[in-house]
């Protein structure tokens, strides 16, 4: 395992890690046990994070984190989200009070006396530019309730915003090869100021592992079916914002990238961590399979800069134009 220093907080931690919203929910038929051995695994392979939110499966897979990592609450690092309990434009949903309560459920939840990284998960971008909510993050951290804090964002805006924060640590952003606009501006802003990136989504929801046809049908319960379109929540959470359809026939075309790799996903995974700016992709798993596939990636061969410039034109040409929601 590799470790990456988180923006300039001295925390290092495993440049895979791992997200949780599968094995809680939203993601298809899951099995607690086959999610615990495989937080077992992964942790025996070196990684140290996991990140998490109270909302996945209502608070389950912080559950589920807090079992895996019982005796171990200072070697694995977690870092959880809260704000969509509630209405992620009302500002009542981020006063001191309210914040407070969020915090001390998760902390119920995960069994610990702090949070590593206690993120907002996705606010209204009015939130983030009043910026109260700031000052609320830096109250809970002086008693000692958390002890970084971080933003998950939408857009590039909003992860410039924050930017703006001194206190904010890290963005957990959507980075992948079809979700390339973070590079121009975001990526280079973040790394001067020291402020870590966590990558969500590197595979696009899995299109990139260029597993699925075009006439895949997924689960009832599955985000993939129920918010392709951003019918539950913002349409760039769900196959990068490009509809499925769409995202099999332009992965269909990078199926290039897997030559001399270990597989198309690795390959995927390996293209983001390939920028320096980058702290840790954190891809989702609901097996332990999953969890080796991406491990894999870090024995997967790097990209050579005219493959990166190839990659850039493709986005650019084939891509960019087709992703919708704002970004």
């Amino acid at each position: 395992m590799n470790y990456r220093e988180l923006g300039n907080t001295g925390i290092k931690i495993s440049e895979v890690s791992f997200g949780t919203w599968a094995i809680g929910g939203s993601w298809g038929k899951t099995s607690d046990e086959e999610a615990l051995k495989s937080l077992d695994y992964a942790i025996g392979q070196g990684v140290n994070f996991f990140d998490t939110a109270d909302v996945y499966g209502d608070g389950h897979s912080e559950e589920l984190l807090a079992k895996a990592t019982r005796g171990k609450e200072d070697q694995i690092h977690i870092a959880t989200k809260f704000c969509r309990q509630g209405d992620i434009f009302d500002p009542q949903n981020y006063s001191y009070e309210k914040v407070r309560a969020y915090c001390e459920e998760s902390l119920r939840r995960l069994n610990r006396e702090a949070i590593d990284l206690y993120q907002i998960h996705c606010p209204a971008t009015e939130i983030l530019r009043d910026g109260s909510v700031f000052h609320v993050l830096d109250r809970l951290k002086q008693e000692g309730k958390i002890k970084q804090y971080g933003v998950s964002v939408e857009t590039v805006e909003e992860g410039l915003i924050c930017l703006e924060h001194p206190n904010v640590k890290s963005l957990q952003i959507i980075f992948n090869i079809f979700r390339q606009k973070p590079l121009e501006e975001l990526l280079p802003e973040a790394y001067k100021k020291g402020v870590g990136l966590l990558v969500r989504l590197p595979l696009a929801s899995g299109l990139l592992t260029g597993k699925f046809t075009s006439n895949h049908v997924f689960e009832a319960d599955d985000h993939r079916r129920f918010n392709e379109n951003g019918e539950a929540f913002n349409v760039g959470e769900t196959f990068a914002g490009l509809g499925f359809r769409k995202g099999v026939e332009l992965a269909d075309q990078l199926r290039w990238i897997a030559e001399d790799r270990k597989s198309m996903a690795s390959a995927a995974l390996r293209w983001i961590l390939d920028q320096k700016e980058i702290t840790c992709i954190i891809p989702g798993f609901k097996n332990m399979k999953q969890v080796e596939d991406n491990l894999s990636a870090l024995d997967t061969k790097p990209f050579t800069e005219e493959e990166m410039e190839k990659l850039q034109r493709f986005y650019q040409e084939k891509v960019k134009d087709s992703i919708r929601g704002p970004y």
